[in-house]
Order: structure tokens, then sequence, then C-alpha cells
């Protein structure tokens, strides 16, 4: 399943908020931000960070607590794996669920999301 949503055309420039210190999230870890009151996990893949909702479809752990293997985490509540490029669930295999990610962008040190 593609979970990747299409961008709506707007006229208005995108809003990044920025979230955190690139150091305060470790590498193959995920932390949890509050934006407009929604919280989103991000997490720190080494090379990049990716950033989706804080919720698995299944029973809403929270994924910033999850493991993180390879491009997906590992839900710590009942192991359901959720791909952290597409936010598509991954295992159990023949799910359709999705989870909305979110860009990131670094700037001085500085981790922001789209918002």
């Amino acid at each position: 399943m593609n979970c990747v949503e299409q961008p709506a055309v707007s006229p208005v420039e995108p809003r990044w908020i920025r979230v955190a210190r690139c150091e305060s999230i470790p590498p193959r870890e995920g932390r949890a931000a509050l934006i407009d009151g929604r919280e989103i996990a991000i997490f720190n893949l080494g090379d990049r960070f990716l950033a989706l909702d804080n919720r698995c479809p299944h029973q809403s752990g929270p994924l910033c607590d999850g493991i993180v293997a390879g491009n997906a985490v590992v839900c710590p509540l009942h192991a359901w794996k959720v791909d952290l490029e597409t936010g598509s669930v991954v295992r159990p295999v023949n799910e359709n669920s999705c989870v909305r990610t979110y860009a990131t962008r670094v700037e001085a040190g500085v981790i922001s999301i789209e918002a």
C-alpha cells in the first residue's frame, strides 16, 4: 500500500517548525514532539531524520519508543513494523494501514518538520 499523500496545491509557502537539535536524538532512536496538538515521532537514521505520527495504527502504541530496524520502526506494544519513509505497515504482511509521514530538514544542527 502506498501511504504517501499527494500534497495539496496551495499558494501558501510551507511552514517549517523547529522541533529539536540533532544531538538530542541519538542514532537509531526516536523522540516525540508535540506540534499543533499532534504528537509526532522523529527518528535519527544516522544520515537523515524521518518523522511520522507517533501512534501505531494497531492499538496506538508510541512509535517513538519502538526499535529502529533498517528504515522501519517496530511498535513496542505488539511488534507491528512501520516503514519510516512511507508510513506503510510492513508487518503484519497483509495489513493495509498507514501512518502519516512528515517532511523534515536540518539547518544549522536543528531539525524542522513541515506542518
